[in-house]
């Protein structure tokens, strides 16, 4: 019989992800990820990307789009909805121009070393390229220095998912 008592980090990281499942279920709508294994973010109890936003529509109509559940793609374990089939096929040529940064997840956290859901509301194109934020606060702290965020970010990734 072993007599060890589970490794405290570990005890921990499973506490945490129970809280956020938690804080979710509650209502609390977006919470932080503390620990994911998956590339692409998804919300818990999901396996679609951008919370079902139509990443094309960002760049070619400059905001949010809701994606049909019916046009749909997949990409990197997700599922990635879209407004028309012109968005979707335009995504299935070029998925890395159209996907979000950093999986999806906030772009600020991750350049702070960490993960966070993002509202897909809060988003930021530069030199053609998708990101995302977590909230308002967040977006604002991103937009002060955005080029050096993206660089500590670029340099985070994708160690921060481990």
């Amino acid at each position: 019989m072993n007599n060890q008592l589970p490794n405290e980090a570990a005890m921990k990281k499973q506490i945490m992800k129970w809280v956020g499942l938690l804080a979710l279920v509650i209502g609390q709508g977006s919470v932080p990820v503390w620990a994911k294994d998956a590339a692409i973010y998804t919300a818990v109890f999901s396996k679609t990307a951008v919370s079902g936003y139509d990443t094309v529509a960002y760049f070619t109509e400059g905001k949010p789009v809701k994606g049909d559940p019916a046009i749909t793609a997949n990409y990197q374990g997700a599922e990635w909805r879209f407004a028309n089939t012109a968005n979707r096929d335009k995504f299935s040529a070029q998925p890395d121009k159209y996907a979000p940064q950093y999986g999806g997840y906030c772009a600020w956290a991750v350049s702070q070393g960490n993960t966070a859901s993002a509202d897909p509301q809060r988003w930021t194109i530069v030199k053609d390229k998708l990101y995302l934020n977590y909230d308002e606060a967040v977006q604002k702290k991103w937009e002060v220095n955005i080029p050096d965020f993206i660089q500590q970010a670029d340099k985070n990734w994708p160690k921060v998912l481990e």
